[in-house]
């Protein structure tokens, strides 16, 4: 039987992570994301996710949504065009996005991906 997945009753663990130190920028941002689904070929997945202050290099081999609930966020693309995110904000980071993400205050997003 296949049943909806409350992300409130969801029993996944969190995992901590930093991006790898050649990619960081600016601070220390300290990530965690804690996957309440993953679809049974692996390609979709969904789930809560936070970072404190910093800066890092982002190489989106996956399209992913955001749907930002607290904090702030800039994203600048190659070509150095900055966007602003703040809780409320949703926006979707297309596959092949290579840019920067800069978490100007901590932050906290819900998020689906597809690889």
């Amino acid at each position: 039987m296949t049943k909806v997945i409350a992300f409130a009753n969801a029993s996944a663990e969190p995992a901590t992570y930093r991006p790898a130190p050649e990619r960081i920028l600016a601070g220390d941002p300290v990530q965690t994301a804690t996957l309440h689904f993953t679809s049974a070929d692996g390609r979709f997945s969904a789930g809560t996710w936070a970072a404190e202050r910093g800066t890092w290099r982002v190489v989106f081999t996956e399209s992913e949504f955001c749907h930002l609930l607290e904090g702030v966020i800039v994203v600048t693309d190659e070509a150095g065009t900055r966007t602003t995110f703040r809780a409320g904000d949703a926006f979707v980071s297309p596959a092949g996005f290579t840019g920067t993400w800069e978490i100007v205050e901590p932050a906290r997003k819900l998020f689906a991906f597809y690889e």
